[in-house]
């Protein structure tokens, strides 16, 4: 009898494996699983192939491969790797007959253009340039191919002279640099007078490419732009005679402007004249309709402001008349796509915590929701009848999926989420709820239960405050602020898309500005207590509030200014990541001078008061409360002078605090074994403070 019992016992646990090994998320999950992009069709619809970064088993060294599946094909049969292996590639891209694939690859040494055919075979390079091909984009038909090179704008169309430059400075006697206008330096990389540019090449002859003509050469700027610009802003015309490109004028002014506007330039480098010069806002990535007719873009109305509402515009380049598509839509558009027939435009935007995909009708500006009512629909690609998109959520990181061009049929999943990946791990569940806000408004918030949560417990919180400050944690994927990593550590997660998040409006994004520490707290205070009144399982008395950038100035402000009438924080600890301290001195110090301006309603000589408003240290002496700080060397949006005042500031005080310093990181932690290192020291902060 017992060993019928132990064989049944076993049989039992065979049955149910996933129960018998079931975990929470961990951030050697999140740091080693597969990752999909780039989803790219075939001319007629019936083949995808995507990118996917795979990590090593140590956790220190990605490489990204291509990947296949015919469409047309209903078996349940995986996608098969068509890159071979060892080829680390980016950046897929059909050829007009949908025989061939082309990619970036640095196989060679340095990252240079190759093709493969689409049954199989190996690649083929096809251009030898003495430097990296940056980025580069097709012409419809195939035959010319545009590539961008990081160059000396002295050196012209001579590469080789760009290279020699830099080989020479590198061996240079002395280090010293001389400047005599910003940007000195950008994101976390320093000025050395090269200028991003865009050539264009025949393809198709004999042998490798090895020189190109240069097509933005009277455009004294970048393009792709700086610092995570691509070629979305660069256009060919259906014929081939003409391209489009966004570009802001790189002179002194730079750091202040957001001012760029759309080039138009013959394919030969003649000819360039700039068609949207009477905005002095935003205008970015051009598309031409397929007679040449009409250009489609997106553009802002208010200079200096880089989260203002971008409209979708249709220019007739005959008359150089443009006109808005969709007015009444209060929504910022992301790209544009535009349909086979050019009736439609495609694009995501954000919309009340999720990012879908959005048609929008070229003549009369109808919108209707293609996919992605729930989630972040992050990548797309149409072609046919058939589309292809990338969606992630806060249960899952970006899968792919096909579908028809309507969003009509069902949605056919060709790759694993995250919890098909993982299959031993328990998601903590998501629930977005909303509240009364600031001036009695709606504002919108999300909870995250932990992996093991049961009925009739409670649970110690992470309070997550999003960056930006225009931006959103929303139903979405992050490889950096993941509540799944804290839902699986045990801890419940509040979430709060205060006054100044996207996608709720356009009035509702520009209410922060100037107003920093105002609105958005308020708006924690009232979504913090809605969501302990809604949700009994969270317990107040155990709970730590987290942030990063604009997350990271208001924990900052937190420190100093959220009390109740007796002094008590209802915070037992703080983890304030590479924010702003010292709100003077950022807007001296960071690099895009445009943003600290707009917030702060000027430059920091014309309107100090504005800058001194909500100022961190300025409420040093109320300090109480814990604190983790954290920063990157490497950071130059928010230099990390302000993360040691901060630290500085809390140690002088008697504050209990911790300083997590990366030599080798920017504004954010990208180095695989660098997030291992970041996760495991806040959560230690946290267990410390509020247990697990």
């Amino acid at each position: 009898m017992k060993l019928r019992l132990t064989l049944l016992a076993l049989a039992t646990l065979a049955a149910f494996p996933a129960f018998a090994a079931e975990r929470g998320f961990d951030v050697r999950d999140l740091a080693s699983l597969d990752r999909v992009s780039s989803p790219t069709l075939s001319p007629d619809g019936g083949t995808v192939v995507f990118a996917k970064r795979q990590v090593n088993k140590e956790v220190t060294k990605a490489s990204t491969s291509l990947w296949v599946r015919n469409l047309r094909t209903r078996d349940m049969a995986p996608p098969k790797r068509l890159t071979p292996d060892g080829w680390n590639v980016n950046s897929p891209a059909f050829s007009s007959d949908g025989k061939t694939i082309y990619f970036l690859s640095a196989k060679s040494g340095s990252m240079q253009l190759y093709s493969m055919p689409l049954a199989g075979g190996e690649p083929k390079r096809l251009t030898d340039f003495p430097l990296d091909v940056d980025a580069y984009k097709l012409s419809p038909d195939g035959r010319q191919v545009a590539l961008a090179f990081a160059v000396f704008p002295d050196c012209k169309a001579d590469l080789a002279c760009t290279k020699k430059k830099v080989e020479e400075a590198e061996g240079a006697k002395a280090s010293g640099k001389v400047f005599d206008r910003v940007f000195i330096r950008h994101w976390d990389t320093w000025a050395d007078g090269r200028l991003n540019r865009v050539f264009a090449a025949k393809l198709g002859g004999e042998g490798m490419l090895t020189s190109a003509t240069l097509l933005s050469g009277d455009i004294h700027g970048d393009i792709p732009s700086k610092p995570f610009g691509d070629l979305g802003d660069f256009a060919w015309s259906t014929d081939g005679k003409q391209v489009a490109m966004s570009v802001r004028q790189s002179n002194r002014e730079e750091p202040w402007s957001t001012n760029f506007d759309i080039w138009l330039v013959n394919a030969d480098g003649s000819g360039a004249r700039n068609l949207t010069a009477a905005n002095k806002a935003w205008d970015a990535g051009p598309v031409f309709s397929a007679d040449g007719k009409t250009l489609y873009y997106r553009a802002m109305a208010r200079p200096g402001f880089e989260a203002d509402r971008f409209a979708l515009i249709a220019m007739d380049l005959g008359s150089g008349k443009a006109r808005e598509i969709a007015p009444r839509w209060d929504a910022s558009a992301d790209g544009i796509t535009l349909s086979a027939d050019g009736k439609t435009l495609y694009t995501t935007a954000g919309e009340l915590g999720q990012h879908p995909l959005f048609a929008v009708d070229v003549a009369n500006g109808e919108v209707s929701n293609v996919v992605g009512a729930q989630g972040s629909v992050s990548a797309f690609d149409i072609a046919g009848d058939t589309l292809a998109f990338t969606r992630n959520t806060l249960q899952s990181g970006d899968q792919l999926f096909v579908t028809d061009a309507a969003g009509k049929a069902p949605q056919r999943a060709i790759t694993q989420s995250a919890g098909e990946m993982l299959p031993e791990v328990k998601f903590g569940d998501a629930e977005q709820f909303t509240f009364v806000g600031w001036n009695n408004e709606t504002v919108h918030g999300y909870v995250v239960k932990p992996w093991n949560y049961q009925e009739g417990r409670k649970y110690p919180v992470a309070f997550l405050i999003h960056g930006g400050p225009q931006g959103s944690f929303g139903n979405g994927w992050s490889y950096r602020w993941n509540p799944q990593t804290y839902a699986g550590q045990g801890y419940a997660v509040v979430m709060i898309d205060f006054h100044g998040s996207t996608g709720y409006g356009q009035k509702f994004t520009d209410s922060i500005s100037g107003d920093w520490g105002g609105k958005p707290l308020e708006d924690l205070q009232k979504g913090w207590a809605a969501a302990q009144k809604k949700y009994a399982f969270l317990d107040g008395g155990k709970a730590c509030a987290l942030g990063a950038s604009y997350g990271g100035f208001m924990v900052n402000w937190i420190e100093g200014n959220w009390y109740d009438k007796n002094g008590v924080s209802p915070w037992k600890c703080l983890v304030s990541h590479d924010g702003v301290f010292e709100n003077q001195a950022m807007g001296y110090a960071t690099e895009e001078l445009w943003f600290s301006e707009w917030e702060n309603g000027g430059t920091p000589y014309d309107n100090p008061k504005g800058y001194q408003k909500f100022n961190p240290a300025n409420h040093v002496a109320n300090f109480k409360v814990p604190m983790l700080v954290i920063h990157g060397q490497q950071d130059f949006r928010i230099p990390v002078e302000q993360g040691i005042g901060l630290f500085t500031a809390l140690q002088r005080k008697g504050v209990e605090s911790k300083f997590l310093y990366f030599p080798d990181e920017n504004h954010w932690v990208l180095k695989p074994q660098n997030s291992i290192l970041w996760h495991d020291t806040v959560n230690g902060w946290l267990k410390q403070h509020i247990g697990q």
